[in-house]
């Protein structure tokens, strides 16, 4: 596989629903994008009105996906990314990151949004020396997401696995009635269990640490449009990396991840940003 190919995309395999927000739909409204519908945008206006921070945390949470991309490239020296719920595409992308400090960097996005798969090809514009492919499959497959991942990545060498925003909308346990019995917590293991000694797992999540109250209005507020939000506790974040090494700094809020990193996008905070952020290595 080179340049710019893809994995299977079934023509008709899904319909938008534009009767009912996504909550990639709603991030995108979030970042100022317009690949969103009125119903997202309206869950969108309903959420910021609760928490007038929405789009600067969602901004930050973007910002901290490019450090990290950039530390994993370039410090650690990963050739090899899997993005799972990778979302409507918003420039710069994980692979122009990755890519403009290894251009043979191969990346495999997954996404199972009818919307994303309308935009696949937005995803697919990589390095010609590198690949770039998208996957239509549920985050809550693992399986079968490495299993059409390995056409692409070689999976006997390190591979970055990002999860970036994506945790707080799968439930803790096996019973969230979608027929795959895993959680977020087996989910991760399981993606980090078959992925060999030298893989990261970068991932972002909501937290109700900071201001409780506002998170509970806005969890209040995706419930009434269908859609499971999930904040968690340091605690709770910091469960994911279990039996991994963490790097400095840790596991902390999103904007105190290696500010040094930012080229320029990171202005100086001194609010709190509710989503907790770390990169942690498989020894």
């Amino acid at each position: 596989m080179t340049g710019h190919e893809s994995g299977a995309r079934p023509a008709g395999a899904h319909h938008i629903d534009t009767t009912r927000p996504h909550s990639a739909r709603v991030y995108d409204w979030f970042l100022g994008g317009k690949d969103n519908y009125p119903v997202d945008e309206e869950l969108g206006r309903q959420i910021a009105a609760l928490s007038p921070d929405t789009k600067r945390i969602a901004r930050h949470n973007r910002w901290f996906m490019h450090r990290a991309m950039r530390w994993l490239a370039g410090e650690e020296g990963i050739r090899q990314f899997l993005d799972i719920g990778s979302g409507i595409p918003t420039e710069p992308n994980l692979h122009q990151i990755v890519q403009g400090a290894a251009p043979a960097a191969r990346v495999v996005y997954v996404d199972n949004d009818p919307i994303v798969l309308a935009h696949a090809e937005a995803l697919l514009s990589g390095t010609g020396e590198g690949v770039t492919a998208y996957l239509d499959a549920d985050a809550r497959e693992p399986d079968r997401i490495l299993e059409l991942a390995s056409d692409v990545l070689d999976l006997d060498r390190p591979v970055a696995l990002s999860l970036i925003a994506l945790l707080h909308f799968v439930e803790d346990g096996d019973n969230e009635g979608n027929g795959t019995g895993t959680g977020a917590y087996a989910l991760v293991e399981r993606l980090m269990e078959r992925l060999p000694a030298g893989s990261c797992l970068v991932l972002s999540q909501l937290t109700g640490d900071f201001d409780p109250e506002s998170v509970e209005k806005g969890v209040a507020s995706y419930a009434a449009g269908g859609v499971t939000l999930v904040p968690r506790s340091h605690r709770g974040v910091s469960r994911f990396f279990d039996g991994l090494d963490v790097v400095e700094p840790g596991v902390v809020q999103v904007v105190d991840w290696h500010p040094e990193l930012n080229v320029g996008e990171l202005p100086v905070e001194t609010r709190p940003v509710p989503i907790y952020g770390a990169v942690a290595r498989k020894p």
